[in-house]
């Protein structure tokens, strides 16, 4: 990896490819399209239920950490695809893993959010 120093503009451009990728996740990603509209809804509740401080920091990591597995499921898989289009064993292990890793920060988020919601019912 080469480097070429710090410059502000650089990290400019690497924000901006930043925020590309999660444009490219929200229009294009089918499950991010769930996590969203969950989201939304999560976001909601928690206004509703007059979280604390502390409740909103657990459903924003949890938030944040579903996403961010989304998006590097979602990259595997477009690398994985691109680099063997036929089916190949390990590839589809490979797939599966880390769309099981995305099942288990959505199952994880989904106790916490009932851990702290259901009280407030």
């Amino acid at each position: 990896m080469k480097n070429d120093g710090f410059t502000f503009r650089k990290r400019m451009k690497s924000f901006r490819y930043a925020f590309r990728g999660i444009y490219l996740l929200v229009r294009y990603e089918h499950n991010a399209w769930i996590h969203c509209a969950i989201t939304a809804c999560v976001l909601a509740a928690g206004f509703l239920a007059g979280l604390s401080r502390i409740e909103w920091v657990a459903i924003v990591l949890c938030i944040g950490m579903v996403f961010a597995a989304e998006a590097l499921n979602s990259s595997i898989e477009a690398l994985a695809d691109r680099v063997s289009p036929a089916y190949d064993e390990a590839i589809r292990r490979t797939k599966d893993l880390a769309a099981g890793a995305v099942l288990i920060l959505a199952i994880a988020s989904a106790a916490i959010g009932l851990l702290i919601f259901i009280p407030k019912l």
